[in-house]
C-alpha cells in the first residue's frame, strides 16, 4: 500500500443545464471513493444571445460556484479542479466569464475544447466499461460529445450543439411539442451529424452512454422493468425503449411528463430532444441497444489525476481492480479473505469435474471471497446482506449487471441460508440458480474453514465416489474451530449442491491438538 494519506480531491463541473461537484476521496494508484456531491440546475445557456450569457445566468453560475467552494473549505478538500463546458466554451464573454470567477471566486475555470470534453468523457468510460472498439455519447445540456474509441483508447471525438437544453430552446415552443417542431429537431440532427464522416455503422461496435439525459432514459426503462440493481452500471437501453418514451415525450404535457417514474422532474421540459439525439445516433449505428455507465466526464476528469503515473489513464484490468478497490473502500480483512480465496479457489479446481464450470465462474467465485464481509463496514448482524447491498448498490466496473448480481447474491450466501435469486430473474441465465447455489456452497465451505481467522487450515484435498465426498483438510494443528463450525454451518448445503454426502475429516489428529482424545 501507498505511504501516501487519503486525499479529497473534488471535480467542479459547470455545465450548460447543471452544475456538479463530486468529492473524491482517493490514495492514489490504491483505492477511490466517491464521498460527497452536489448537483444544481443553473441553467447557464438559457437566455444566451450573440452578446453571451445573460446576466441571470451568471449570477445563478456565481451563486453555485461560491456554493461550491465553502462546501470545499468546510469539507477539508486538498485539490480543486474545475472545468467549465460547452456553455462558457461558445459564449462571447466566455473570457471575461471566466476572469470574473477568478477574481471574486478564487476558482481558475479550465474551459474544455470539444474534443477534451469527448475525451474525458471516454476516460470515465474506460475505466468503468472496457471496450476495444465502439462509440461513446455523453448529451449535455448545451451539447453531445461523440467518440470513437479503437484498442481501448480514445481515437477521436468532439462536440456538437445538440445538448437536450441548447435544442429545447432553438426548436421548441410548445407543450408538448408540435410535430413541425420535432420534425425541425429531426433535421438539425441528421445535419449535425453527417459533418462527423467517420460515424458508421460497424460490425461488433458497441455503444456507451452516459450524461443526464440518457441515464434519466434509463432510469425510466428500469422502472419499467423493476430493475433489480440500484446501480445503472451495465444496464442495456434498448432502442425500442427510447421510442417508446419518445412517444410518450411528445404526448404528455410537461405536468404530466413529470410523474413518469424515473424522469427527473427538472429534466422533464427538455429531455424530448436529448432523446431524440440519442435515437438518431442508434439508427445511424444500427445497434439495438447502449450500454449505460455511471461514469463519465467528472470521473474522467478525476482519474487523469488518479493514474497519472501510469502511460494512459485508464486502468489495464478494469475488472480486478474494481474489486480491490471496493474491498480496500470498505476496509477489508485483507490477510482472512485471501486466505478464503485461496480455500474457495482450491475447492472449485478440485470439484471441476463435478460442477463442470470454467474461468468465468472462477472469477465470481474469486471476486465474491474478496468481497464477502464488507458489510462488516456496517455491522456484524447481518453483515452477509449487508454485502449483498453494498455491491448491488455501488456495482462492480468492469462487469454485467448479471454477472454483479450472481457476485452479490455469493456474498449473501456465504454464511447460512439456502440461496434465493427470486427478483433477480431478469437478469440471470438458464442454470444460474444451480450455479450460484454450487458457487455459494464452495465460499461457505472455504469461510467456515477459515472460522477463525487464523489461516490455521493451511489446505484441502478433495475426493469423492458416487456417494459421498470427503473433505481432508491440511493443518500444523489440530483444526478444531473449524471442523466444529464447518459441520454445523457448511455440510448441509454442499451435500445439497453436490448430492453427495459429505465427510470432513483432517490428517492432523486430535491428540496433537490436546495431548489427549477429544
Amino acid at each position: 500500500m501507498s505511504d501516501l494519506s487519503p486525499q479529497r480531491i473534488a471535480v467542479i463541473d459547470l455545465g450548460s443545464n447543471t452544475a456538479r461537484l463530486v468529492v473524491m476521496q482517493a490514495i492514489p494508484g490504491y483505492s477511490y471513493r466517491l464521498v460527497d456531491q452536489i448537483r444544481e440546475v443553473v441553467r447557464l445557456r438559457q437566455g444566451m444571445t450573440a452578446r453571451g450569457l445573460s446576466e441571470q445566468a451568471e449570477r445563478r453560475a456565481f451563486s453555485t460556484l461560491r456554493l461550491f467552494t465553502r462546501f470545499c473549505e468546510s469539507n477539508d478538500v486538498d485539490v480543486i479542479l474545475p472545468v467549465a463546458t460547452s456553455a462558457v466554451r461558445d459564449a462571447a464573454n466566455g473570457p471575461e466569464f471566466v476572469a470574473r470567477v477568478m477574481e471574486e471566486i478564487g476558482i481558475r475555470l479550465r474551459v474544455l475544447s470539444g474534443e477534451q470534453e469527448a475525451f474525458y468523457g471516454v476516460i470515465g468510460v474506460l475505466n468503468e466499461v472496457p471496450t476495444a472498439r465502439g462509440y461513446v455519447l455523453d448529451i449535455g445540456g448545451g451539447s453531445a460529445q461523440i467518440s470513437e474509441v479503437r484498442e481501448g483508447k480514445f481515437r477521436r471525438g468532439d462536440a456538437l450543439p445538440l445538448g437536450a437544453l441548447a435544442l429545447t430552446e432553438r426548436f421548441i415552443r410548445r407543450d408538448p411539442a408540435t410535430p413541425s417542431e420535432c420534425q425541425a429537431v429531426e433535421a438539425e440532427i441528421e445535419r449535425q451529424l453527417d459533418t462527423f464522416e467517420w460515424l458508421k455503422a460497424r460490425e461488433n461496435a458497441t455503444l456507451i452512454g452516459l450524461g443526464g439525459t440518457i441515464r434519466n432514459l434509463a432510469r425510466i426503462e428500469a422502472a419499467r422493468q423493476r430493475y433489480p440493481l440500484t446501480t445503472l452500471h451495465g444496464f442495456r437501453l434498448p432502442r425500442a425503449s427510447v421510442e417508446e418514451s419518445i412517444a410518450q415525450f411528445r404526448s404528455l404535457p410537461l405536468r404530466e411528463r413529470r410523474k413518469i417514474p424515473g424522469l427527473d422532474g427538472d429534466r422533464g421540459d427538455i429531455i424530448l430532444p436529448g432523446a431524440m439525439v440519442l435515437l438518431a445516433l442508434m439508427r445511424r449505428l444500427e445497434v439495438e441497444a447502449i450500454t449505460i455507465s455511471e461514469s463519465g466526464l467528472r470521473e474522467g476528469v478525476f482519474l487523469e489525476k488518479f493514474w497519472q503515473h501510469l502511460p494512459y489513464p485508464v486502468i489495464p484490468d478494469v475488472r480486478r481492480f474494481s474489486v480491490l478497490n471496493m474491498a480496500r473502500t470498505y476496509n477489508y480483512h485483507k490477510s482472512h479473505a485471501n486466505h478464503v480465496r485461496f480455500l474457495s479457489l482450491r475447492i472449485f479446481e478440485q470439484l471441476a469435474p463435478l460442477h463442470g464450470y470454467g474461468p468465468a465462474e472462477r472469477e465470481w467465485l474469486d471476486a465474491a471471497a474478496l468481497l464477502h464481509d464488507l458489510g462488516l463496514a456496517v455491522g456484524y448482524e447481518s453483515h452477509h446482506k449487508h454485502s449483498q447491498t453494498l455491491i448491488e448498490h455501488n456495482g462492480l466496473a468492469g462487469f454485467s449487471p448479471r454477472e454483479i448480481a450472481i457476485i452479490s447474491l455469493l456474498t449473501r450466501y456465504h454464511r447460512k441460508g439456502t440461496p434465493r435469486t427470486r427478483g433477480y430473474e431478469m437478469l440471470l441465465k438458464e442454470g444460474d440458480k444451480a450455479r450460484i447455489t454450487r458457487l455459494a456452497a464452495i465460499l461457505r465451505l472455504a469461510e467456515y474453514l477459515e472460522r477463525s481467522r487464523t489461516a490455521t487450515v493451511d489446505d484441502v484435498t478433495i475426493t469423492w465416489n458416487e456417494d459421498t465426498l470427503r473433505l481432508t483438510l491440511i493443518a500444523d494443528e489440530y483444526p478444531a474451530v473449524e471442523m466444529w463450525q464447518t459441520e454445523r454451518h457448511a455440510l448441509e448445503l454442499m451435500e445439497k449442491a453436490f448430492e453427495k454426502q459429505v465427510i470432513l475429516d483432517s490428517l492432523m489428529p486430535p491428540t496433537m491438538a490436546w495431548g489427549g482424545e477429544v
